[in-house]
């Protein structure tokens, strides 16, 4: 096995977890199986309890486990399936440093940070090599910038562990910012050569430097300074340009230094050229459309553009299928309570409303649902979503002016959205919730079934407390909303959809957690599909 570690330096938010995506992209596209990993500092268990505010959405894995956003990333570049064992919080580590400590297994040694909590960080990766023997690298990102006090431990357990496998199989790569001065008309290397001077004094010595810079490529003299006062071969020195129009230029940007050849060679393997002729065709039809569509995207987190990162992506790559682009109008469902939609939203393709927690913009985004239904513009409900279209087909269809989610009335009079049975005595908030990839059963002759091609059982990935109470089935039946998928085992209705309109459905999980650029989900295929329809109408 071998192995690439990505760090950060000078500043935080730049890139990291795509340039590690995009090398990933790289060596897959050269042959190899790829997988990986994100070492996140903080102490929080995992990110599931964190506002969207403070850390962006949060992503979800098959097997349930909340994560933080690079991962959709990773996902999204590189053809791997990742699990629990794909990431680790120091808040993880120390939990289980502390569990086994409780049980006695130090034998009664006293626990230390070296070699106890390196120890725990370096067995992550070893459990993760012998999960993954098929593949044949590695990437790790690790979270934070270097010199954070909170990241250390990992950089610490890093060194230990390219000793104890080799330096030879491994590969440090180290992404810093070149910050341009306007003023003086000069790029300034100081912040690299101390931020490179900072992972030194740990014990690492990086072999290839990713300069994230505004500008167009770096001088040669540049490069000689870099490499000279950060003790790497010059052309290991390499420029990770802001690209103009979409993120998926960045591996083609990041081929166009070479990173996989330096990389391979670096680790002693020998490969192919990448092949991204696919790759490339991909990020034309995302730059070059030949048609266009407004959908408007009424959340409670709008202000913050990675709080919906995911369905954005799925935007994009859905965009791409149908050779259109896809403009996002984003709409804070917060101050749509107290505006008119034809405002707000006004003339557009279609609506998409995305989950949340919280009574905050629920208002907002029942008027959002009414809007779409009323004036028959295409519509997609994701998660919270797929409950507030419940919830306004109950008001203003079946005449239930109170109807609403127990999560926000628990005293309502038509709790059409209830709290699952199995969530009702849970008092911890992490990881608690209905999450991963549970099956779903599609009815036949529904939208649904035409989106998913005549597929019977889809899996699809959850993460919710409330589902619709199947008391109100039959009465909303009869009112002509269709229940077009369902999970069997636990009676769970997964999509609801309108069949008297041109293209109304919503699902109880998230599709944009299943997205792929040249494999987009078919819910936002379909979205876009029939908002161009709408358009052409």
């Amino acid at each position: 096995m071998k192995y690439i570690f990505v760090t950060g330096g000078v500043v935080s938010s730049l890139g990291k977890g795509l340039a590690a995506a995009s090398i990933g992209t790289l060596l897959e596209h050269c042959g190899l199986d790829v997988t990986m990993q994100k070492f996140d500092p903080y102490l929080n268990i995992d990110p599931g309890t964190m506002s969207p505010y403070q850390h962006g959405e949060v992503y979800v894995l098959n097997d349930g486990t909340e994560t933080d956003l690079d991962l959709g990333h990773y996902e999204r570049f590189v053809h791997c399936e990742l699990t629990k064992l794909n990431n680790l919080t120091s808040g993880k580590v120390f939990e289980q440093v502390l569990g086994k400590e409780r049980k006695g297994e130090y034998l009664g040694k006293t626990v230390q940070y070296i070699p106890h909590v390196t120890d725990e960080i370096k067995q992550r990766l070893r459990d993760l090599t012998e999960a993954n023997k098929e593949c044949d690298v590695i990437i790790t990102e690790i979270g934070g910038t270097v010199g954070d006090i909170e990241g250390y431990l990992f950089l610490e357990a890093l060194r230990q562990f390219a000793l104890e496998v080799g330096r030879q199989n491994c590969c440090f790569i180290h992404v810093t910012l070149l910050p341009y001065i306007k003023a003086a008309g000069e790029t300034k290397t100081k912040p690299t050569q101390q931020s490179v001077a900072k992972l030194r004094e740990i014990g690492i010595q990086p072999d290839i430097i990713v300069c994230r810079t505004e500008l167009d490529n770096l001088t040669e003299e540049e490069k000689i300074k870099i490499g000279m006062f950060c003790n790497v071969p010059t052309d290991h020195v390499v420029a990770f340009r802001d690209v103009q129009h979409s993120i998926y230029e960045c591996p083609l940007d990041l081929g166009r230094d070479g990173v996989d050849r330096i990389v391979t060679q670096v680790l002693g393997i020998t490969v192919p050229k990448p092949r991204m002729d696919e790759w490339q065709k991909f990020v034309a039809r995302v730059i070059y459309p030949s048609h266009s569509v407004r959908i408007a995207v009424v959340g409670k987190y709008i202000s913050l553009q990675d709080a919906y990162k995911s369905i954005y992506e799925s935007f994009t790559h859905a965009g791409a299928a149908n050779d259109c682009r896809v403009e996002i109008l984003r709409v804070d469902a917060d101050s749509l309570e107290h505006e008119k939609c034809e405002e707000v939203i006004g003339e557009v393709d279609g609506i998409l409303v995305p989950g949340g927690f919280g009574t905050r913009g629920i208002e907002g985004k029942i008027k959002a649902v009414r809007y779409a239904r009323e004036k028959n513009i295409p519509f997609l409900g994701i998660c919270l979503g797929m409950q507030v279209a419940v919830i306004e087909f109950a008001r203003n269809v079946l005449g239930k002016k109170e109807a609403n989610s127990t999560e926000f009335t628990p005293d309502t009079p038509d709790p059409v959205i209830c709290l699952q049975e199995e969530q009702k005595h849970i008092e911890n908030m992490g990881a608690t919730m209905r999450l991963g990839a549970f099956p779903a059963h599609i009815r036949p002759g529904t939208l649904c079934s035409k989106l998913y091609n005549g597929q019977e059982i889809v899996s699809e990935r959850h993460r919710h407390r409330y589902e619709f109470n199947a008391a109100y089935r039959s009465e909303c039946e009869k009112a002509g909303m269709v229940f077009s998928a369902v999970n069997d085992e636990h009676g769970l209705v997964e999509v609801v959809e309108l069949p008297n309109l041109d293209h109304f459905i919503a699902c109880q999980y998230h599709p944009e957690f299943q997205s792929r650029p040249t494999a987009p989900h078919p819910l936002f295929q379909g979205l876009v599909a029939a908002a161009l329809n709408h358009r052409q109408r």
